[in-house]
């Protein structure tokens, strides 16, 4: 079948199974070992200053402390630039770079570990968080060349839900590892895994399905046209200033704050929670840690399935679709949190479960905001990630700082439940704000206008428009 003849064609292609699919599955995997790159020194810095051993190193919980913290000093760096280089130069270059200068490094940790003490681990974390500055603003970029309207929320949903799994099979993988082979196996396995991918991706990997040498005429004309990305794709100059002045993304900073105050909240202070209020030391137990993050990998699916039927029934509009996935996913842990505060000190059982449904529920907001970046603007959605994820991890960095502050007394269930109402009631706040002023319209700075053509007053063929609901 010809180019020609196969545009008036625009069905779904008959196989169940794409290169868009392939390119779903690597970006999922490059979440799944980007996150377990990201978590594993907080398992494995356990066994490094493990007394009983002869090799363990003698560093105090500041030490400790500030090698946990130093991934995001890089993190939060990059973040911008990073959406800016992913629109200019394609997500794939950015996202093969991040996981292998990743694997790099945490092949090279232990050694560093032994030769250049805490100070070069903590160098060694804070490339990575640079490096991995350019994950989601390439993951973003490469959805939104890759993945068909009518496939977004499903197939967008199995690609984040990577980042939880990968937490959850680190932390439940990193005891075991540390016991039988020592803890510099945690960064070599990692490290390989990470290399292996790179390699795998270097030849399945493109930037998009313009560029891919393996898509089939059928299934690029079927993404392109779904996207409206039919024809070459020219590089647009970034519209800074629509950007930052529209009231619909600065709704996308503000949720993405309120997401990432209560996601960190639980994630930092849980720990603490149960050891000081209900008598038990979540840490101690690899299980117990991820096993929220088991739930939020779970709850992704049906979410995403539910997400995908509305929108294919027509029985709300993408906007309505964004909004509902996103209430479930803030205002399910809301009110969930409220519900934490008031458990009976020494029930673990209730608190543990509670804990885990309000981290599951929070999968919600893979369907919700994160995609209406791609929905508003699919052509700066990587720079529109990378804003918002910047200012949201600046948010991360604050809040156990924060919650510090309020705990006067651990031990008093009254005083976490301060914390916990001021978690609710941001969860609340910033969701309501991207209600009223968010939608999944695409803006019109999406496609800016060339300043040497005068502007026509013809309709654009086929442009659909849809109200903020």
């Amino acid at each position: 079948m010809s180019e020609e003849n196969a545009t008036q064609d625009v069905t779904k292609p008959k196989s169940l199974l794409g290169i868009r699919h392939v390119q779903c599955m690597m970006l999922f995997l490059a979440l799944v070992f980007a996150y377990a790159m990201r978590v594993n020194i907080s398992m494995a810095i356990v066994a490094m200053t493990d007394k009983s051993k002869e090799d363990s190193f003698n560093w105090s919980i500041q030490k400790q402390s500030v090698i946990l913290s130093s991934f995001f000093w890089g993190y939060v760096v990059l973040q911008i630039p990073g959406g800016e280089l992913a629109a200019r130069f394609g997500g794939m270059v950015l996202i093969t770079s991040c996981i292998a200068i990743n694997s790099a490094v945490s092949l090279l940790i232990p050694i560093g570990s032994y030769y250049g003490g805490w100070q070069l681990v903590c160098a060694c974390r804070v490339i990575q968080g640079l490096s991995q500055g350019f994950l989601f603003p390439s993951v973003h970029n490469l959805i939104g060349k890759w993945v068909p309207l009518e496939e977004k929320s499903c197939l967008g949903t199995v690609i984040y839900a990577g980042g939880q799994l990968g937490t959850a099979l680190q932390l439940m993988a990193s005891g075991f590892i540390a016991e039988y082979w020592g803890w510099p196996a945690i960064f070599y396995v990692n490290g390989t895994l990470g290399a292996i991918w790179t390699a795998l991706y270097v030849f399945l990997g493109a930037d998009s399905p313009h560029t891919s040498k393996m898509i089939s005429v059928e299934e690029r004309l079927y993404i392109q046209t779904s996207l409206g990305h039919v024809g070459e794709q020219k590089k647009l100059r970034t519209p800074w200033k629509k950007i930052w002045t529209s009231l619909p993304f600065i709704s996308l900073i503000v949720v993405h704050c309120g997401q990432n105050w209560g996601f960190w909240t639980l994630m930092t202070e849980m720990p603490s929670y149960m050891s000081q209020v209900l008598g038990v030391e979540i840490k101690a137990n690899g299980m117990m840690s991820a096993l929220p993050y088991l739930a939020m990998y779970l709850f992704s699916f049906p979410l995403g399935f539910m997400s995908d039927y509305i929108l294919k029934k027509k029985w709300l509009s993408i906007t309505a679709c964004r909004k509902l996935s996103n209430s479930i996913g803030h205002f399910g842990p809301a009110i969930a949190l409220v519900v934490l505060s008031y458990v009976p000190a020494g029930n673990v059982a209730v608190a543990v479960a509670v804990l885990t449904f309000v981290v599951g529920l929070n999968a919600g907001h893979y369907t919700g905001y994160l995609l209406v970046h791609i929905d508003m603007a699919p052509n700066f959605a990587g720079t529109m990630m990378g804003i918002t994820n910047c200012i949201a991890n600046i948010v991360s960095i604050i809040t156990p700082l924060a919650a510090g502050a309020i705990l006067q007394d651990e031990t008093d269930p009254n005083e976490w439940r301060k914390v916990f109402y001021v978690a609710s009631a941001i969860y609340v706040a910033c969701n309501i704000f991207f209600i009223v002023f968010g939608t999944s319209e695409k803006q019109e700075w999406n496609d800016p206008v060339d300043d040497s053509k005068e502007p026509s007053d013809e309709p654009v063929a086929g442009k659909k428009t849809e109200k903020i609901i």
